[in-house]
């Protein structure tokens, strides 16, 4: 027999909470659209924005799922270990561009500051790794949390006292000036920039983890690592590939925001960090499509809906609060649905 549904006090209010923010929203956006203070070009400009924006949450993203699926902790230095890419490739572009080797040939030279990039924060990771997160392995949950807290602030200090507090300003690519027409949309060369090697990246990742024997072995170590050690898998470099993978990623994503957004300094992992961070909850942390489509997802929702839910009533500079926008997706995924949208309630 079936049991009897019943009203629970938390069902109701989550409820309740639900029905006023689909009005809420329904009726900003209503106001909004009929103002008519955006052109259809201008909404479809801030939709390529957004997938721009959300490529790269995307690809830190795909690090914190990475490491949850295999260890199932949370690494919050990652944000950092994308800072330390970017700084990479400003140095090796700055040196490149000092030799005029980026303006004879700066595709070769877009490449090796992404390569540098990449490399650079993959060495970060697996050194974190080592150094900060295996001693702890047996651990409380709690105890390698806090512990990537301290890594995250020691990483970032580190950057600001090598590198200074200052903003410094990333090599210019003439190439990536104007817009070109991407699938019949006109999108800056520098978003379509971003946006094909998010996907290059991810297919390349896809491939790695379900048609290679160390993507196979990934995949048993984070079902069950002593089974797996049983098996014949050495765990420990499985996990260290795990790291390098995400932060190798995430040091491509560091560069091309640089390159984008014309600027680096010590502290730019954090916000980055914290927003992948939740991109990989909306998607189901764990899951690695769903760190792509959350990442997709927040970046969207930060460039649309300031504009769509704020600016039809005056708001002042609506784009103040992507931010909140962020943060309040958040809130909202843990409240409603913490497992993600592609993810599955603990022990299902």
């Amino acid at each position: 027999m079936r049991r009897p549904f019943r009203f629970s006090t938390l069902g109701i209010i989550q409820t309740v909470i639900a029905l006023a923010i689909v009005v809420g929203v329904t009726v900003s956006a209503i106001h909004t659209i009929n103002g008519g203070l955006l052109s259809p070009d201008d909404w479809r400009d801030l939709f390529v924005y957004g997938i721009s924006q959300g490529s790269l949450y995307a690809l830190i993203a795909l690090g914190y799922t990475l490491v949850y699926g295999v260890l199932l902790m949370i690494n919050f230095a990652h944000g950092d270990v994308y800072m330390f890419g970017a700084f990479t490739g400003f140095f090796v572009g700055d040196y490149l561009a000092s030799s005029e080797f980026l303006d004879t040939n700066p595709i070769v030279a877009l490449v090796v500051m992404l390569a540098a990039g990449a490399v650079t924060s993959l060495v970060v990771a697996v050194l974190l790794e080592r150094i900060a997160y295996r001693p702890l392995r047996r651990a409380p949950r709690l105890v390698p949390l806090i512990t990537a807290i301290g890594a995250s602030l020691f990483i970032s200090n580190t950057a600001r006292g090598f590198y200074g507090d200052g903003v410094k300003a990333y090599p210019h690519f003439e190439m990536l000036e104007g817009r070109i027409d991407l699938l019949g949309i006109p999108v800056l060369k520098g978003h379509a920039l971003v946006i094909a090697s998010a996907v290059i990246l991810m297919a390349v990742l896809w491939w790695f983890v379900n048609r290679t024997r160390t993507g196979r072995a990934m995949r048993a170590v984070s079902e069950d690592k002593d089974t797996a050690s049983l098996m014949g898998i050495d765990v420990d470099r499985i996990i260290s590939i795990t790291f390098a993978v995400g932060g190798a990623l995430a040091g491509a994503a560091g560069v091309l925001y640089a390159i984008v957004y014309n600027q680096v300094i010590w502290s730019m992992g954090f916000i980055p960090g914290i927003k992948a961070f939740t991109a990989a909850v909306l998607g189901g942390i764990g899951n690695i499509f769903g760190a792509m489509l959350g990442g997709l997802m927040l970046g969207i929702l930060e460039s649309v809906a300031p504009v769509l839910l704020l600016q039809g009533w005056g708001v002042p500079s609506p784009n103040q609060l992507r931010d909140a926008i962020a943060f309040t997706v958040l809130v909202l995924v843990l409240i409603f649905r913490p497992y993600g949208l592609l993810g599955r309630p603990e022990g299902k």
